[in-house]
């Protein structure tokens, strides 16, 4: 994905940032939803780690980069968790790593990847999720990105077949733009998953996003609950009780 160079640098009203930590509010709700869904035991859960990477998206892909290790320590803390990143920048470029279980491997695989223009390819993220979880079960897709330029019923329809074969969408969008809002909620909701909105340039928010969806997929609820005992993420899940 083309990473973008927006540095937003003007602070969210109160109004925005109450709205903000209503859908991070509704988001852990649905967390709590799913955690029934199970794995097999012994083996280790999986999760895709998308990103838009065209060229309005480099500020948040630096975020990406510096908060990605946090998923890892919260996956730690319950069975582990083996993440995959996915991008899409430029003209049809669409990569996938492989799994991998090192913080430090996917750290070094995102700061070899620089953002450039292009047109968002949702649909070909979506798909791919489909493809892996064919091969082996994933428990969860996580999406970041700022705008949709596609046909909403395609992506809706691939949305509702990840929900059919059990694999929620987190999708987070930084930003306030209605489109990609509206496509955004209804491959959460088609999916099962959940969707979030995050202040631009917000490492914070986005660094409690990630943890809690990493630990979600690696233990379920449970995890959620054990996560970051005295931090904001950790205040927000006692409503879960």
């Amino acid at each position: 994905m083309a990473k973008d160079d927006r540095t937003p640098t003007q602070n969210p009203s109160p109004l925005a940032a109450k709205s903000a930590r209503a859908d991070i509010d509704a988001f852990l709700d649905k967390a709590k939803a799913l955690s029934a869904l199970k794995t097999a035991t012994g083996r280790r859960r999986r999760l895709i780690f998308a990103l838009d990477a065209t060229m309005s998206r480099q500020p948040t892909w630096d975020i990406a980069c510096s908060l990605q290790a946090d998923m890892f320590t919260e996956a730690a803390a319950t069975n582990g968790l083996d993440i995959q990143l996915l991008y899409f920048r430029g003209i049809g470029e669409c990569r996938a790593s492989r799994f991998v279980s090192d913080a430090r491997e996917l750290g070094a695989l995102m700061g070899r990847i620089n953002c450039h223009g292009g047109h968002t390819q949702i649909g070909k993220v979506l798909n791919h999720a489909r493809r892996e979880n064919e091969a082996a079960r994933v428990q969860a897709l996580v999406f970041v990105g700022d705008a949709m330029e596609e046909k909403l019923d395609d992506l809706c329809a691939a949305a509702g077949g990840l929900g059919l074969l059990g694999v929620p969408a987190f999708v987070f969008q930084e930003g306030d733009d209605a489109v990609a809002e509206q496509a955004f909620r209804e491959i959460a909701r088609l999916s099962n998953g959940a969707y979030c909105k995050f202040s631009p340039g917000s490492a914070h928010e986005l660094a409690e996003l990630l943890r809690a969806v990493a630990a979600y997929a690696a233990g379920g609820l449970k995890a959620l609950e054990a996560a970051r005992r005295g931090s904001a993420a950790a205040r927000l899940l006692a409503q879960m009780k």
